[in-house]
């Protein structure tokens, strides 16, 4: 489940943020708004939930 504040990957292979990873902004309307900030920018932009996954949420290794 996608919510605000999840972590997600984009799977759109035919997307220009393939395999970019962000954070949920806000959900509504089958549609998410993702945060990617990479150095010196910050992009919001606007995907279709079967565009994106969540990715897991897992503890660092020891």
């Amino acid at each position: 489940m996608i919510l605000p504040g999840s972590t997600v990957r984009v799977i759109n292979a035919d997307d220009i943020y393939y395999g970019f990873q962000g954070l949920v902004q806000r959900v509504s309307d089958g549609k998410a708004a993702v945060l990617f900030e990479g150095g010196n920018w910050d992009k919001l932009v606007t995907f279709r939930l079967s565009e994106i996954e969540p990715l897991e949420a897992t503890a660092g290794k020891k």
